[in-house]
């Protein structure tokens, strides 16, 4: 069962979030909302924020008093590729590097619908491989992402794989958005019980993301990806929500191939939940679990 405080956060975001029409969406309006949340939500005690510029793309590094020397998140924000960035999930990511006592670097992508697929995991492997450029070990890495920023976080594994690049350690996915085209069953059996999203609202995103044509292309829905060679990964995602079976495609998908990988489903959870860190004891006992998996990965 839920906590009492969860109850609360999920009534409180589901009244919220239900005021917004997908479909008439002002992008434009949303990052500006999104910007103010995010300064409203402060990051973890004694992380320290850098600002920086990786080609050509503003980013932040975060980094908490225990950090390991050495050893780097890679983290990939969310926001259905059209929103989102360091104000506001700075947060979240602190507390996520402060866990795993990791230096953490946060990126922020190019966006849709100004700038389509490719755009964004072009992006991020260049960020990557600026990283591997300054003397960093593939091996001391790990990717991370939320919501679309997971899906990111995998398509760009497969690209640097099929370029040939060293891979990381792991890859921590926290609700991930794999699937573009909205086929998993839990489009519909979890549509009741999802307090934030539609089936309908992932059609609206695809559109501003990518081509009709391109959504079944592997590095859009990686769920029709081959996985086989890609390094272990640790999922989290919440019973409750309509992207659930983009998770438990792709775990299976890594076992069958010999990919390491470890599914939490969290009861009565909701989507990217652990950025209500501070609001309610299931975000914290999540991102303590990330912070495991990310130490347990980096040796």
């Amino acid at each position: 069962m839920s906590s009492f405080r969860a109850k609360i956060v999920r009534a409180v975001s589901q009244a919220y979030l239900q005021r917004i029409d997908v479909a008439n969406i002002d992008i434009a309006g949303v990052r500006r909302l999104w910007n103010r949340l995010g300064g409203l939500l402060p990051t973890a005690f004694g992380v320290r924020v850098e600002p920086d510029e990786i080609n050509g793309l503003y980013a932040e590094w975060l980094t908490p008093r225990n950090r390991r020397d050495g050893k780097l998140l890679l983290y990939l924000h969310g926001g259905g590729y059209v929103a989102g960035g360091c104000d506001m999930h700075r947060q979240m990511v602190s507390h996520i590097a402060r866990a795993g006592q990791v230096q953490a670097l946060l990126p922020e992508y190019r966006l849709s619908p100004e700038h389509k697929y490719p755009a964004a995991i072009d992006d991020a492997v260049a960020v990557y491989r600026d990283i591997l450029a300054t003397g960093t070990s593939a091996a001391d890495i790990v990717f991370a992402g939320d919501s679309a920023g997971g899906g990111l976080a995998v398509a760009t594994l497969i690209a640097l794989r099929d370029a040939g690049d060293p891979l990381p350690a792991a890859a921590v996915l926290l609700s991930p958005f794999l699937d573009v085209t909205g086929s998993g069953n839990s489009m519909q059996s979890r549509a009741a019980q999802d307090p934030w999203f539609h089936a309908k609202d992932v059609a609206v995103v695809a559109a501003h993301y990518c081509e009709p044509h391109q959504q079944r292309l592997p590095m859009v829905s990686p769920v029709f990806a081959d996985v086989a060679g890609l390094p272990p990964m640790y999922i989290q995602v919440g019973d409750d929500e309509i992207l659930l079976s983009d998770s438990e495609r792709m775990a299976d998908k890594c076992a069958a191939v010999g990919v390491a990988v470890e599914l939490e489903v969290w009861p009565e959870m909701w989507h990217v939940f652990q950025v209500f860190i501070g609001k309610m004891p299931e975000s914290r006992q999540a991102i303590d679990k990330i912070g495991d998996y990310i130490r347990s990965r980096l040796g």
